[in-house]
């Protein structure tokens, strides 16, 4: 199989081939790394070989998006794979720091374009070009994607615009399966192939959330209402109608389950887009009412019954073709679905009218067979063309939105894949015109006019060969000459166009073009173009008349006449119309051909792409069978070579995909300029002398702004500062180049930038976050300090509240006391006072007859002495018991036969005053007394005391003499 593959390779010999296969031998020894590249510009070598090897790897794994540079490789999986387009997984990427490190998928472009839209620097439209062959999955590819807008730019702000916005993501989803079941159809390529142009605007505010979008078709296969090739079907919706309309539905309609109708081959064949409640739902979201929806059905049912209206050949040319038998049933049929007269339809359908002469004279012509069917044909498609920009019209109402409502867009173009087929017509030239003109402006975007502004700057490059399809484009569209103009000069002949005639002019008028194939071996009249992705035979016959495209006046005038709610509001009856249809003399201008308005459509389409940052997606398709795990080298060799993805992958690999002007470098990482040394050895101090850029880095360092210089100055520091040691990647600086008006850099370099950007703003956080908590800090400091001086003071004033409320009460309680201390100092003065004039022979000693002498003398000292007689009697130890009542009784001077003294024998509880007799018992515990001699009996002394202030006796034990 290398050996098939080798076989298309282009411009190499033998040996290198084999040398060749040598290497890929060694590289491709090992397939377990293989499907971990996950960038194609990492293959080494990067050749055709290589690169199908290691999709076909990935494919087998269930891996079906790879990077190849600027460009993602989708390969259609031909099997549903739900967990991978999950809104779980969508959130992911559209919250991952950097999605570019996660694995390569649709959704990381979509968040490519998404941010590139909320960038503050330049915030610019996006625009993703879907890109492949037919079948290779760019419907889905599509769909997908505006799943992933609805889903992350839908407005979270308040519930009004939430509900709007929900509002508007509904409708824009909902809008695929309708344009999908009326511009859809199967091919012998695909189940599901678009018969037309899309490019959707989905319309960003300047909160970058989803406001509104537009739809913009392009060159419907309106044909293919009326023909079909072989093993091919008609647009879904005529199968859908067929087989989901209920039994009242079908008699609404003339629809029964065994009717067969011309128009709608293979009608056995079931599909998934064969789902009629899916479309009927989506076009009620889309604001579609029922009875609207059963009036377009109706009119649909009346086209296929229009398709079963056969006629005769007549032998008389001046008498009309009459209609065949079975085709009168259906004449009724379908004038009374469309609300048209049948007579006048049937009249419209035999006879011409033509107008001739300056006063437009008008004759009746019968029509052959042929211009019969014709006619019946045109009148099915220009009906269907007519429905089909109605619903787009409903579908741009449904989700318009006034311009100052929106401020960017994001462009997804979904165009028709390279055609060819065994029978190819004037669709299939323009469908591959329109591939050829994307793949022009893929070259010119991403191929010649990077290497081109790689010479404007200065840098030195060496340039990729690359395909260059302009010689192809001059074939079809070129001046004065091309394929355009010749069928275009041929439609505006007033004279029959014969086929063969055509080729002969073409072959005639272009010859020795380089892109005009040889045609010696075809039967019919047809001529050969060389296109980028292989050569193309196109069949002549009839392709004149599908270029002009005509439509009888009496056709549309029928139509007019229809009583058909829709069919009157898609042909309205305007008299302003009327009067320009048929301009007389030399003043009539030459009418449009489709070609012509396919081609002024392209371009405007090529304006909105110029004026947009594009993307690309590279649909591939496996197998041409549809088939899940199958992998055919040979085809996806023809796509490769065809889409020119090695010449891609060659130019991103050795180029520098970054680009930036000098002012929005400056004014991104102007803050690196932190980062700078104390001393620089100028610019040539940015990378070692010897690697694989040795011409300087940057154009004349005079000519570069100053703050530019400083900037370049500090990345010898800022790469060194923020580079992981360990990654041997990083070690070696990544390549940049400083242009005339550019700064060009890689993507490594890009992410050094970045992280030593994020550094410099970490450092600026942390300073700012310094000085802010040192401000706190001192705040609280200041808020700490006066709160502790508040407190003291009101402290301070609790305090001395408290102590002048002691004081008042201590000097409140001493002057009582001292009130109450005077009073018994007199009282006890006045009765001593009193003792003291009784004379002493009348009050004679009561124990000094009683007591021996030496115990008479001892009474007499204690006496005299008394406050020691009072300590003595109080303490605990010390003089006998008996001792200590007689001092207790001389102390008091009491009789010895007074109550009294009964009172004190007898040991009652209570205290004895000399004033009076206590009226209740009183009770004084007092301590051991602190005086050292206090228990000691003094020595009896002569001298006596005749009066104290009062004596407090406490009870003691009693004692036994």
């Amino acid at each position: 199989m290398l050996q098939q593959v080798h076989g298309h390779s282009s411009g190499s010999d033998a040996q290198s081939r084999a040398s060749l296969r040598g290497d890929l031998q060694d590289f491709l020894g090992g397939e377990a790394p293989l499907h971990q590249l996950e960038d194609l510009t990492k293959v080494n070598p990067v050749t055709l070989e290589t690169v199908l090897r290691c999709l076909q790897v990935r494919y087998m794994a269930d891996i079906f998006y790879t990077n190849a540079g600027c460009t993602l490789v989708a390969l259609n999986p031909f099997k549903p794979i739900p967990e991978l387009y999950t809104p779980e997984l969508m959130q992911e990427y559209h919250v991952a720091p950097q999605p570019q490190t996660l694995k390569p998928h649709i959704f990381t472009v979509g968040e490519q374009t998404y941010r590139n839209v909320k960038s503050l620097i330049e915030p610019v439209n996006q625009s993703i070009v879907v890109s492949g062959e037919s079948g290779a999955g760019k419907t889905w590819t599509s769909r997908c994607l505006m799943k992933f807008y609805a889903v992350v730019a839908a407005s979270p702000t308040s519930w009004e615009s939430h509900r709007i916005s929900e509002r508007i993501e509904q409708r824009i989803l909902n809008s695929n399966p309708v344009m999908e079941a009326f511009g859809n159809a199967c091919t012998l390529r695909n189940n599901n192939s678009s018969r037309f142009g899309k490019f959707i605007q989905l319309q960003l505010n300047r909160a970058q959330q989803m406001t509104g979008a537009a739809v913009q078709t392009y060159l419907l296969e309106k044909t293919r209402v009326t023909c079909q090739a072989s093993s091919e079907r008609n647009f879904h919706i005529f199968y859908q109608i067929c087989k989901g309309a209920t039994k009242d539905e079908r008699l609404q309609w003339h629809l029964p389950e065994d009717a067969t109708f011309s128009w709608l081959p293979n009608s056995q064949r079931t599909l998934e887009e064969d789902c009629f409640e899916v479309t009927r739902e989506a076009m009620l979201h889309l604001g579609i009412d029922t009875p609207t929806q059963n009036n377009i059905f109706k009119v649909l049912a009346g086209l296929l019954h229009l398709g079963n209206i056969q006629f005769a050949t007549s032998e008389d040319e001046a008498q009309p073709c009459q209609l065949m038998n079975d085709a009168k049933f259906s004449v009724r049929t379908s004038a009374w679905l469309l609300q048209l007269p049948e007579d006048m339809l049937v009249k419209t359908l035999q006879i011409r009218t033509i107008r001739a002469g300056r006063q437009q004279q008008v004759f009746q012509k019968p029509c052959s067979q042929a211009e019969c069917d014709t006619r019946r044909d045109c009148l099915a498609k220009v009906v269907y063309a007519q429905l089909f920009d109605w619903l787009v019209s409903v579908i741009n109402s449904s989700i318009y939105v006034d311009c100052d409502s929106w401020t960017t867009f994001i462009g997804l173009l979904d165009v028709y894949g390279f055609e060819s087929f065994p029978d190819n017509s004037l669709e299939q030239l323009c469908i591959n015109y329109a591939n050829e003109k994307l793949q022009q402006h893929f070259v010119s975007q991403y191929l010649k006019a990077q290497q081109e502004e790689y010479a404007v700057e200065g840098l030195e490059w060496s340039f990729v060969k690359y395909q260059d399809n302009q010689t192809c484009l001059d074939l079809i569209e070129g001046s004065p000459i091309s394929i355009c103009s010749l069928i275009n000069e041929e439609c505006r002949l007033n004279r029959p166009s014969s086929a063969a005639q055509l080729q002969t002019r073409i072959e005639s008028a272009l010859a020795g073009r380089p892109c005009l194939g040889p045609n010696k071996l075809s039967r019919e009249p047809s001529f050969v173009v060389v296109h980028f992705a292989g050569p193309v035979r196109y069949h002549t016959a009839g392709l004149v008349e599908k270029n002009k495209d005509p439509v009888p006046p009496e056709l549309t005038g029928l139509l007019q006449q229809s009583q058909d709610p829709l069919l009157m509001m898609l042909f309205p009856d305007n008299p302003k119309e009327k009067t320009q249809e048929e301009p007389s003399g030399q003043s009539r201008a030459p009418a449009l051909t489709v070609m012509s308005k396919f081609k002024a459509s392209l371009e405007q389409l090529l304006q909105v792409l110029h004026s947009t940052t594009p993307h690309y997606i590279r649909c591939i398709k496996p197998n041409s069978q549809g088939q899940p795990q199958t992998f055919l080298q040979e085809e996806v060799l023809n796509q490769l070579e065809a889409c020119g993805l090695v010449e891609t992958i060659h130019i991103s690999a050795a180029g520098f995909p970054i680009r930036v002007s000098h002012q929005s470098f400056v004014e991104r990482y102007e803050l690196l300029r932190r980062l700078r040394p104390h001393t620089s050895s100028g610019l040539h101090g940015l990378y070692p002398s010897k690697g694989p850029f040795e011409q300087p880095l940057c154009a004349k360092e005079a000519t570069l702004p100053a703050v530019l210089r400083d900037i370049l100055y500090t990345l010898p520091a800022s790469i060194g500062t923020v580079a992981t040691p360990g990654d041997p990647a990083e070690a070696t600086p990544a390549p940049l180049y400083c242009g005339r008006t550019k700064v060009f850099m890689t993507d490594s370099m890009l992410e050094l930038l970045e992280r030593g950007r994020a550094r410099v703003l970490e450092q600026c956080a942390r300073c700012i976050q310094c000085g802010w908590r040192r401000h706190q800090h001192r705040k609280q400091e200041r808020q700490r300090r006066a709160a502790v001086l508040i407190q003291a003071a009101f402290r301070a004033w609790l305090t001395r509240k408290h102590l002048r409320r002691l004081h008042t009460a201590a000097t409140i309680i001493k002057r009582a006391w001292l009130k109450w201390r005077i009073r018994m100092a007199f009282l006890a003065s006045k009765e001593l006072d009193g003792m003291e004039e009784r004379p002493e022979s009348q009050a004679p000693s009561p124990l000094s007859s009683l007591l021996p002498p030496a115990q008479t003398r001892l009474l007499g000292a204690i006496i005299r002495l008394w406050p020691l007689g009072l300590v003595l009697a109080n303490s605990a130890v010390g003089v006998q018991g008996f001792q200590r009542k007689q001092v207790v009784y001389a102390c008091l001077q009491l009789p010895s036969g007074s109550p009294n003294i009964q009172t004190l024998q007898q040991d009652q509880a209570g205290i004895t005053s000399i004033r009076a007799l206590p009226q209740g018992s009183i009770k004084f515990h007092c301590r051991k007394s602190p005086l050292r001699y206090a228990d000691i009996c003094p020595e009896p002394s002569t001298d006596s005391v005749t009066g104290f202030n009062q004596i407090l006796l406490e009870r003691h034990r009693p004692i036994h003499v």
